[in-house]
């Protein structure tokens, strides 16, 4: 392999994900070669994650390893033979309620395959390392719009541990090693080729089968909506601009979003939080269907509410979340329709 940097490939991990597979898509129409990486589990259907592959397509720049990044071994084996010069890892067990049932899918997936990732980064002269976090980290903070620059140390659920851990480790091989890192902190992501398990898509299929959905917390919840597009465009830019440390951090009042070290973090979100409710009335709205409430209460590890403040993307980027709410969800519904033929 030409021993250019400019020849050298991304490694984009859960490339067979919702947001890995845009990610991967999107790189090759910028001209970049690709290497996916997922390790396709049954979490939910691995017949849609393999239906986000063949949406990738079998494009020669694009190649496709099935690896379990917390197997240590494989993924140092990995990253010697592809030697990635950017690695964008979305690989994650997701989800909040599941972390109370099976956590020690998080601990693999969350932490020790992270650990792997930060090792093989190390290991093999990666110029960048851009990682998912999640809004998720805020937990018990009260405070409107979430902020980098606000503490994050008190997580509701394993799920936001995790992520937060995973900041901390990012920023130790940043201080240790010069790696430079940024996390991501996405805001509640949707659209077409979306998890099953994520409101979008639970909702949609109980209303056109006719079955109730389960709306928490009585309906008083708001969520920072995202739309994938969006989400995507943000992932691309930070990934192809390497975290550098800030001049300006003082250690006598150090500030949670930035670092002496080439360790960022940012959030990615709408920046106008929906309520519950109007979410539902657009997703009807969109179906030409009612939903049948099943009221419930909060459910553990749940938050109240998301809401980004994206400023610093906006500072550093030039790029902020745009898409209105109803054409996001007029292009998910569509999607699905014509995925699952209904």
């Amino acid at each position: 392999m030409n021993a250019d940097n400019n020849e050298r490939p991304i490694l984009v991990t859960g490339a067979a994900g919702f947001i890995g597979m845009f990610v991967a898509k999107a790189l090759l129409a910028a001209g970049e070669r690709v290497i996916g990486v997922d390790n396709l589990n049954n979490y939910y259907d691995p017949a849609l994650k393999r239906a986000r592959l063949d949406e990738i397509g079998p494009k020669a720049a694009f190649s496709f390893h099935e690896n379990d990044l917390a197997q240590r071994n494989a993924t140092a084996r990995l990253f010697e033979e592809q030697r990635p010069r950017i690695v964008i890892h979305l690989a994650a067990q997701a989800g909040v309620r599941y972390s109370l049932v099976n956590p020690a899918a998080y601990i693999d997936s969350n932490l020790v395959a992270f650990g792997n990732i930060l090792e093989g980064c190390r290991h093999n002269g990666v110029e960048h390392l851009a990682f998912a976090s999640s809004s998720s980290v805020y937990g018990a903070n009260a405070k409107m719009p979430f902020s980098v620059h606000d503490n994050v140390d008190h997580p509701v659920s394993l799920y936001a541990a995790t992520k937060k851990a995973n900041e901390l480790m990012a920023h130790t091989y940043a201080h240790l090693y010069a790696l430079p890192t940024t996390g991501l902190r996405f805001f509640t992501v949707y659209g077409p080729w979306g998890r099953p398990d994520m409101a979008p898509m639970l909702f949609t299929k109980a209303i056109l089968e006719g079955k109730p959905i389960d709306v928490f917390n009585e309906g008083r919840m708001s969520r920072d909506f995202t739309y994938i597009d969006d989400i995507v465009e943000g992932v691309v830019k930070v990934a192809l601009k390497p975290a550098q440390g800030s001049p300006s951090y003082d250690p006598a009042n150090p500030d949670p979003g930035s670092s002496y070290a080439p360790f960022r973090v940012y959030n990615i979100g709408n920046n106008t939080p929906v309520e519950l409710m109007t979410f539902i009335e657009t997703l009807e709205q969109a179906l030409g269907r009612k939903a049948i409430k099943n009221m419930k209460p909060m459910q553990p590890g749940d938050v109240q509410a998301t809401y980004a403040d994206t400023s610093d993307l906006e500072r550093d980027f030039g790029y902020r979340p745009s898409t209105r709410l109803e054409d996001g969800i007029k292009a998910f519904v569509d999607w699905y329709r014509a995925y699952y033929t209904v």
